[in-house]
C-alpha cells in the first residue's frame, strides 16, 4: 500500500485532534457543567480517523452513542461539537441533542443516536435510497460489540446483501458492553464471522493501527462504491475512559470491572503513541512537526470551548422548535 506524507500528516492530525478534544471534556465533566453523558473516544481514535479518510463529503455516517471521533473525522466542526456538549444554540443540534445526538449533513454525518443499534437500519435506509438515486455513495454504520445482541444488526445485514446495497458495517469492537466482558455474552468472540450467514464481506483489524484501519477501509469502501455489495469490518479496539464520562466510578460506586493488567496492556497501544513511533522512526515527521500539529490542535480545542462559553443556551420559549408535528 502507498501512501503519501499528506495523507499520514492527516492522519496523524485527525487522531490528535480527537483525542485532545475528548481530553478536554474530563474537568467540565466532572466539575458539573455538561450535563449530557458523554461517552469518551480516548483509545479508539485510529478507527474513526482511518475510516474517515476513505470517505469524501458525499458519503454518509451514522454513529452510536460514542460518536465524537465520528463527528470530528467526517469532517464536523470542532466549534458545532464542543459547543452541542455544551447545549449551547450555536451546537450541531442547536443544543437540542448534546453529545449522543450529533448531525451534520453537510457533510454527510446523518446522525448518532444511544439506543444500542438503534442508527444501524437508518444507515440501511439511506443506503438504500442511495442505490435507487444511482448516487455513487458510501454508507458507513458504526456500531459497538454490544450492538450484535440486537436482532436488527442481522435483519439489516440479510436485507443489505439481497440487495447488494453500498453499506460498510463497522464494528468497534473494544471487549465490553458497557461493562460486561464480550465472552459473557457471545459464545464465540470473531464478531466479524456473524457475516458469514449472509455472503458478506468481513475482515477482522487491529482497530489501534491507524494505517491497517486505512488499508482495509479503503478496500471495503471501494467494494461498496463499486456496487459489489456490503462490507463487515470488526475493528479490535479498547476504550481509554470509563463506559460514561472520564471514570466508570463518577457516581460513586465501583463500576469498571476490567482487570488493571489488562488496561495497562491496552494503554501500551495506545493509536497515536503507535503511529508516533512509525512516523519518527521511518523519517516521516520529526518530533518538532508532531509537536506543531498537537499545539495547533490544542490552540482549536481552546478556541472551541471559548467559542461555546460565548454562545447562549436555547431560549426556552424555543423548546418546540424543530420538532415534527
Amino acid at each position: 500500500m502507498k501512501v503519501t506524507k499528506s495523507l499520514l500528516r492527516n492522519l496523524y492530525r485527525s487522531m490528535v485532534r480527537i483525542r485532545l478534544a475528548e481530553e478536554s471534556l474530563v474537568d467540565p465533566i466532572l466539575r458539573g457543567e455538561i450535563r449530557c453523558p458523554c461517552h469518551l473516544y480516548s483509545g479508539q481514535e485510529a478507527i474513526a480517523a482511518g475510516l474517515g479518510a476513505c470517505l469524501n463529503e458525499r458519503d454518509y455516517v451514522f454513529g452510536n452513542h460514542r460518536s465524537h471521533g465520528h463527528f470530528l473525522a467526517k469532517g464536523g466542526g470542532m466549534n458545532e461539537l464542543i459547543a452541542e456538549i455544551f447545549g449551547r444554540q450555536t451546537g450541531s443540534a442547536r443544543g437540542r441533542g448534546g453529545s449522543m445526538h450529533l448531525i451534520d449533513p453537510e457533510v454527510g454525518m446523518l446522525g448518532a443516536a444511544p439506543i444500542v443499534a438503534g442508527t444501524i437500519s437508518l444507515a440501511l435506509g439511506a443506503a438504500l435510497a442511495t442505490k435507487i438515486r444511482r448516487e455513487r455513495r458510501v454508507t458507513v454504520s458504526f456500531f459497538g460489540d454490544g450492538a450484535t445482541g440486537e436482532g436488527v444488526l442481522y435483519e439489516s445485514l440479510n436485507f443489505a446483501a439481497l440487495k447488494k446495497l453500498p453499506l460498510l458495517f463497522a464494528c468497534e469492537n473494544n471487549l465490553y458492553a458497557t461493562h460486561m466482558p464480550i465472552g459473557e455474552c457471545r459464545v464465540a468472540s470473531a464478531i466479524h464471522r456473524v457475516a458469514a450467514p449472509f455472503c458478506v464481506e468481513s475482515r477482522v483489524v487491529d482497530g489501534n493501527d491507524v494505517l491497517k484501519v486505512y488499508e482495509t477501509a479503503r478496500w471495503a469502501v471501494g467494494h461498496c462504491r463499486k456496487g459489489q455489495g456490503p462490507v463487515f469490518l470488526e475493528f479490535r479496539t479498547y476504550r481509554f475512559r470509563g463506559h460514561v464520562g472520564p471514570d466508570d466510578n463518577i457516581q460513586g460506586s465501583h463500576t469498571d470491572i476490567r482487570p488493571p493488567s489488562e488496561v495497562r496492556r491496552w494503554f501500551k497501544k495506545d493509536p497515536i503513541t503507535r503511529f508516533e513511533r512509525y512516523l519518527t522512526r521511518n523519517g516521516i515527521l520529526d518530533a518538532r512537526t508532531l509537536r506543531t500539529i498537537r499545539e495547533e490542535a490544542q490552540g482549536e480545542v481552546e478556541a472551541a470551548h471559548a467559542f461555546a462559553q460565548a454562545s447562549p443556551l436555547p431560549a426556552p420559549e424555543e423548546l418546540t422548535n424543530y420538532v415534527y408535528r
